[in-house]
């Protein structure tokens, strides 16, 4: 069979919902970052796991490629075609399934996103934490092992998944892990899948753990003369116990842009964006608390908000950042890079790559996710100029090295696609190939999400 076939089997099946209209491929072929348009050879919506199967059947009958899509977010190249094939577009899967309150978890298919899915818990008092910024979906979260700003108190998808149905490569129905809290029982495959990137199977449910809304929330910014005051004061709070539910750093290029983009006024040097969580008491003293410390490393220009408009203004400018930095460069391409250290070597880290960009002339505004060591440079560049591009890829293979160097990793949160491919080997060693062989088992084709995460088949 051929790639023609599979779409036709595909096509008697789904009818209209398998297109190849050209803007369907192009947007199935883009990413947000700086990755080159690489179209699918068509677009599958399904609506049912049994659909998801029979497309997997019919791809593996043709050794064709198999794409899973959730919202396009992604920013290594996870849900591009690269090598044709099959994109798989959960939008229609988008039903909650099953809320228990009780239990706090909920069931839900992959392509509900996280927004949707607070929006419809806001009257049960649990909420679903993790914040990657974009209102990515769920199966994609998981399939990226995607974080964010709330990572420092309520952990990452990893965390916070409790079970999955998976269509395998070979069009079988999965079931993995249980709604108990903790288990001895086998493998843990559910958490194989999360962070898999699509390449051992499509996710077509997660379980997921809920937590309880806090009493009270309190948010605020505060500035610091340096990055190494910033970070300074975030080891001290994370040292003393402090249960921050949010601490994100902004560098002054990051604040210059988000005043520009969303009228605020802060003054343009570094900036933390903080929040607590718990009793009115608990919030009032944490946020006394933090004050102490951060004037110890030269904290000042408090603005605290306990009304809920006006902690949500505060983070909508903090996810607006990307929107608001790519405007301040209008036509400007952009390499969307993050990497993670221990925290007491984060400060090194950014300086390090904020002394790079100054070298290689470029702008590159930097945010974080200081509280667990993560922090993201986006590096503009004109993309019709081959030196700038040259430039740009340099500081981010520099920032790369620096952090294997200092003991973390390639990617905190972006996952590896192809972007962060050649990196693989040294960050993990013999252990890439052991991941090799894994997808090998579990998918001798080499159809789910080709040559992307794991070591290049023969």
């Amino acid at each position: 069979m051929s790639v023609q076939d599979a779409i036709a089997e595909i096509s008697t099946c789904l009818g209209q919902r398998l297109t190849r209209s050209k803007s369907d491929l192009d947007l199935h072929g883009r990413s947000e970052s700086h990755f080159a348009l690489s179209r699918p050879d068509a677009v599958a919506y399904p609506e049912t796991t049994q659909e998801v199967a029979m497309i997997v059947r019919a791809c593996a009958k043709a050794g064709c490629p198999v794409i899973g899509w959730g919202t396009g977010t992604s920013l290594e190249g996870q849900a591009q075609a690269f090598q044709g094939g099959i994109s798989v577009d959960f939008t229609r899967m988008n039903k909650i399934l099953d809320i228990r309150q009780q239990d706090m978890d909920v069931t839900v298919q992959p392509g509900v996103t996280r927004q949707s899915l607070n929006d419809d818990l806001r009257a049960t008092g649990l909420f679903f934490p993790v914040d990657p910024g974009a209102n990515a979906s769920l199966g994609g979260m998981a399939s990226t092992r995607a974080s964010g700003t709330t990572a420092v108190r309520y952990g990452t998808m990893r965390d916070n998944v409790l079970a999955l149905e998976v269509v395998t490569a070979t069009g079988e129905i999965i079931r993995t892990g249980t709604r108990a809290r903790k288990s001895s029982s086998g493998y843990d495959l559910t958490g194989l899948f999360v962070g898999a990137e699509g390449t051992l199977g499509l996710v077509t449910e997660l379980t997921l753990r809920l937590h309880g809304q806090p009493e009270a929330i309190s948010s605020a910014v505060c500035g610091f003369e340096t990055v190494s005051g910033a970070v300074q004061a975030v080891i001290d709070t994370i040292q003393m116990g402090l249960p921050m539910a949010r601490i994100e750093l902004m560098d002054a290029a990051s604040v210059a842009a988000v005043n520009a983009y969303s009228g605020m006024t802060l003054p343009e040097r570094p900036h933390l964006l903080l929040e607590f969580h718990g009793s009115d008491a608990g919030v009032a003293e944490q946020a006394e608390t933090f004050g102490l410390i951060a004037a110890e490393h030269g904290g000042s220009g408090f603005d605290w908000a306990t009304r809920a408009e006006d902690r949500t203004a505060l983070w909508t400018m903090r996810h607006n950042a990307y929107h608001a930095i790519m405007a301040s460069k209008p036509g400007a391409r952009a390499l969307v890079t993050d990497n993670c250290v221990p925290i007491s070597r984060l400060a090194e880290a950014i300086e390090g790559t904020q002394a790079d960009l100054a070298e290689a002339g470029l702008p590159g505004p930097i945010l974080g996710h200081v509280g667990d060591g993560n922090f993201h440079a986006i590096l503009m560049f004109d993309e019709t100029d081959a030196d700038a591009v040259a430039r740009a890829k340099a500081v981010s293979d520099k920032m790369v090295n620096r952090a294997l160097d200092l003991g973390g990793t390639a990617t905190g949160e972006h996952g590896v696609g192809i972007g962060k491919l050649e990196y693989m080997a040294r960050e993990h060693g013999g252990a890439w190939q052991m991941m090799g062989a894994i997808k090998t088992a579990l998918d001798p084709q080499n159809i789910m999400n080709p040559g992307k995460l794991v070591p290049p088949r023969e």
